[in-house]
């Protein structure tokens, strides 16, 4: 009779949405994890520290859930699930990080339940921004670069069960930068996990991307001639724009496609002494070491000049150092200065095997349905979007034919995962939600360009190699006059 009773209250409890209290999460059992928390918060009432207001007060009640995960014996895989009490339109997002992020960003959970998704995140197994973390721990660095994410996959699908009695009938992955990384990796090495995955301006190749940042250290700290102050970016940035903008039928302060833009820097090269309005000898060829490959690496495109201070500025770019600090040398005080480009590539690469996501083989994603879909800003100063051009070019002639699964949209304008001159809002993830779900591929993407609140401009986003070309009439800051077609 008990156990009826059981029954009959699960039952009726599923028809409501859910087959479990919250609470009773906490003695949920997971292989290899344990759960740490798992409670009720009411709508409104997830506690804020912002100065200007609370941005969680619209946000629904849901049942917050914490574990830590540790598939090996020096792992420490910590998780949150957020899962909407009411509303749960039946799917999981599961969001990627930045940077060495060791971190679980609340708004970004919030952001799913908020669109009635369940909503996952790990801290990719540690804590801080830095790469300190992997410094003697091997199993660590193999937690950031790819398992964490799928270890956190299956935990919240486990917990989503439990809570609704079902599983997610969908499940999407949704990353930008090292988060971009991570969502390729998903693709590459756990095709089963998602059914849909948006991987933006992607870390994809990890020790590439390094090894770019020290280049450009090396060449803008040659001696004190070789800096660029951020004070000349713009003269450099006008100057690209007034040799390449008109070059795409459209004067509008962006390059639709600055592959093609052939600017040479020497034309800015002071004739005399060194001012503001110039380049000195040594600052050309900087300037031309940013714009070049690093081997087998991009270097960064016309048009990303004014965020040059990430790779160009005092200190070398932070991220790539710490590879070559923590996880290449073993060194914390290594001097970027040491690099030897001659003789310690390979051994970067050798180092960064589990970090990098440049496996071309999507076969299996793509036979059980999934969908990917990939954008990166044309000015993005912080990893080469010709990077993601190159990748999207590997699988194609890996596949030869992708269309079926994987577009690619490059953003013209848009700085790194966003900001820029561009039109740079946009919802790839509704974009990946009507493929998935309704049979429709992208075949343009909707985007704005946001000022102080207010639109002034919209765009297509077209599926790479197209562009967004003018149609000859009307204003060239409206969508409708512009249609998606191969870049001459």
């Amino acid at each position: 009779m008990f156990n009826r009773i059981i029954i009959l209250t699960l039952a009726v409890a599923g028809r409501y949405g859910l087959a479990a209290s919250c609470e009773s999460l906490a003695k949920l059992e997971l292989k290899n994890a344990s759960v740490t928390m798992a409670q009720t918060v009411a709508a409104g009432a997830f506690p804020s520290d912002a100065k200007r207001g609370n941005p969680f007060a619209d946000l629904p009640a849901f049942c917050r859930v914490a574990a830590t995960l540790a598939p090996t014996s020096d792992s420490q895989i910590k998780i949150e699930v957020w899962l909407p009490v009411e509303g749960w339109n039946g799917k999981l997002r599961a969001n990627g990080n930045g940077g060495w992020s060791g971190s679980i960003a609340p708004a970004t959970l919030a952001a799913g339940v908020t669109r009635g998704y369940a909503s996952a995140m790990t801290d990719t197994g540690h804590q801080g921004s830095s790469g300190s973390f992997a410094l003697g721990h091997p199993e660590k660095l193999i937690d950031f670069g790819y398992r964490s994410t799928h270890e956190m996959t299956v935990a919240a699908k486990a917990m989503i069960r439990a809570y609704y009695g079902d599983a997610p009938k969908l499940s999407y992955f949704t990353g930008c930068s090292a988060g971009g990384r991570q969502a390729l990796m998903e693709a590459q090495r756990f095709p089963e996990d998602y059914d849909g995955i948006v991987a933006g301006s992607p870390g994809i190749n990890w020790s590439g991307r390094a090894l770019l940042s020290i280049a450009i250290a090396q060449a803008v700290h040659r001696d004190e001639a070789s800096y660029i102050p951020a004070s000349k970016y713009p003269l450099i940035h006008e100057a690209v724009l007034a040799s390449c903008d008109a070059s795409d039928g459209v004067k509008d302060g962006v390059l639709e496609d600055p592959m093609r833009c052939k600017f040479d820097p020497k034309e800015l090269e002071c004739k005399s002494a060194d001012t503001s309005s110039c380049l000195t000898s040594a600052q050309v060829q900087a300037v031309r070491t940013i714009y070049s490959p690093q081997r087998s690496f991009p270097g960064f495109e016309p048009g990303s000049e004014l965020g040059w201070a990430t790779m160009g500025g005092a200190q070398p770019f932070t991220i790539g150092l710490d590879l070559f600090r923590y996880v290449v040398f073993g060194d914390p005080n290594w001097d970027f200065r040491k690099f030897d480009f001659d003789s310690d590539v390979a051994r970067t690469e050798k180092a960064s095997v589990d970090l990098n996501a440049l496996d071309p083989d999507l076969r299996k994603f793509s036979a059980r349905g999934g969908k990917l879909i990939q954008y990166h800003g044309w000015n993005d100063p912080q990893i080469a979007p010709e990077a993601s051009v190159q990748y999207y070019q590997k699988v194609l002639a890996n596949m030869k034919d992708v269309s079926a699964f994987y577009r690619l949209f490059m953003v013209p304008g848009m700085a790194h995962c966003g900001g820029g001159e561009g039109t740079s809002t946009f919802d790839m993830l509704a974009a990946l939600e009507n493929w998935v779900e309704q049979k429709k591929a992208p075949e343009q993407v909707a985007a704005a360009r946001v000022r102080d609140g207010k639109t002034d401009r919209t765009r297509p986003l077209c599926p790479f190699p197209q562009v967004a070309r003018y149609k000859g009439s009307g204003s060239t800051d409206e969508a409708a006059n512009f249609n998606c077609a191969v870049s001459r």
